[in-house]
């Protein structure tokens, strides 16, 4: 009977036991719709709460940084993120041991272009240099042409103002007037050459570099010479007559300009000593000039006296109003040509032919003039040259002075005392 009853009690709390495995065994559910608050649990009775204590210490473990409301699904969120940082971990190290080459070449640089990348740029330089260099010359073309244009308009106002003062008497033409804006251009630029020469010769400068200046000087005379000629073809009077001219070098005036063989003495006395040959030389050049000299004058002399017999043969009186104060003043023109067509138009056209003829003869002595300026350049030394020249435009800037001193500092006449009555 007694071992009935243990029999029986052992296998009782064998059944109690059983219980609680088979709970543990049932998948945990979802409490959609607890009566307690989620985060407070209701403790298990019986058997039940030692199980039921464990298994709360293995959830509260991982749960403990997640956020109360999300506790059932802090877990696998946590176990997510995990993976994707292990998973990108292990990217960035596959990348790293799996793509060194890239990363080495780009730490090394960009790889070198090929021939024909590397023309193209060539290329393309070299066209933005050309460009570059176009642009500057056109910029510079353009202040060029504005200086110039102002320097016309300076002329031509200067022009207007000569001919407006020159003009009202009519003692110069528009040929004349433009010569004598030629030759005050002139002036100043062939101060500029002498003023280079002057520099080389006082600095020493190579003999090449001297002999270069001198042939500077020597060709802007030569630039002289070309605008005389156009005027001698149009209004030789004018040249003749010497007006473009200051007054003191009106005094020396020999058909139009300078008289070479005075030329000649004055630039050998500014570059004595010379050597025997030199001195010779400088003797036969001069005495070849003064013979031309004489002929021309001669020959001069001859035509102005016919042209005098001409104009005296005619015995037919001018029209009233034309002499040489109203000559280019408006109605002179027609006047003149009305006498043309009467009685004496025989003598002036002779007469006028005579005096075309006069452009000859200044052309032959510009001809004598250039002889004179190249013999010195041939004869002399670049050293030499080079202060003949600046000797000779010393000189006629002396004359040019000396008229400007007389015409504005000359002194006064002297006053004459009142005579008194007889007695």
């Amino acid at each position: 009977m007694s071992s009935d009853f243990d029999q029986a009690l052992l296998l009782y709390f064998d059944g109690q036991q059983a219980k609680p495995s088979i709970q543990e065994q049932q998948p945990q559910t979802l409490n959609i719709f607890p009566s307690q608050p989620m985060h407070i649990e209701p403790s298990p009775k019986g058997p039940m709460a030692s199980s039921a204590a464990a298994g709360a210490h293995q959830v509260a473990g991982p749960s403990k940084n997640s956020q109360p409301p999300k506790a059932g699904a802090g877990p696998p969120l946590a176990a997510g993120k995990s993976s994707k940082a292990a998973i990108k971990r292990e990217g960035s190290s596959g990348g790293k041991h799996g793509g060194a080459g890239p990363s080495s070449s780009d730490q090394e640089g960009p790889r070198t272009p090929d021939p024909k990348t590397l023309r193209r740029l060539a290329q393309n330089r070299e066209a933005a240099r050309k460009s570059r260099l176009r642009k500057k010359a056109y910029i510079q073309q353009l202040e060029s042409g504005r200086i110039r244009l102002a320097h016309l308009e300076q002329e031509v106002q200067m022009a207007r103002t000569h001919q407006g003062a020159l003009w009202g008497t009519g003692t110069l033409s528009p040929d004349a007037a433009l010569f004598n804006l030629e030759y005050e251009r002139w002036l100043g630029d062939h101060s500029k050459v002498v003023a280079r020469l002057r520099a080389a010769a006082e600095e020493h400068r190579p003999d090449g570099e001297l002999r270069a200046y001198a042939d500077e000087a020597v060709s802007h005379y030569g630039a002289l010479m070309g605008h005389k000629a156009r005027l001698a073809a149009a209004d030789p009077l004018h040249l003749l007559s010497g007006l473009w001219k200051s007054a003191a070098e009106r005094c020396f005036l020999w058909i139009g300009g300078f008289r070479p063989s005075e030329l000649i003495k004055v630039a050998v006395r500014h570059v004595e000593p010379l050597a025997e040959q030199q001195a010779a030389g400088a003797r036969d050049v001069e005495q070849a000039a003064r013979r031309a000299e004489e002929a021309l004058d001669a020959e001069l002399d001859a035509l102005l006296r016919s042209l005098s017999e001409v104009v005296a043969a005619d015995g037919q009186p001018p029209p009233p109003g034309v002499f040489a104060g109203q000559l280019y003043l408006p109605g002179g023109a027609d006047a003149a040509a009305g006498y043309m067509g009467g009685m004496g138009h025989m003598h002036m056209a002779l007469a006028m032919d005579k005096v075309a003829t006069l452009g000859t003869f200044l052309r032959q002595a510009d001809e004598l003039r250039m002889q004179a300026l190249q013999a010195l350049r041939q004869m002399l030394t670049a050293r030499q040259a080079a202060r003949c020249f600046v000797a000779v435009d010393d000189y006629f800037c002396r004359l040019r002075m000396l008229s400007s001193l007389w015409a504005t500092t000359r002194p006064a006449p002297p006053q004459q005392l009142p005579r008194g009555p007889a007695g």
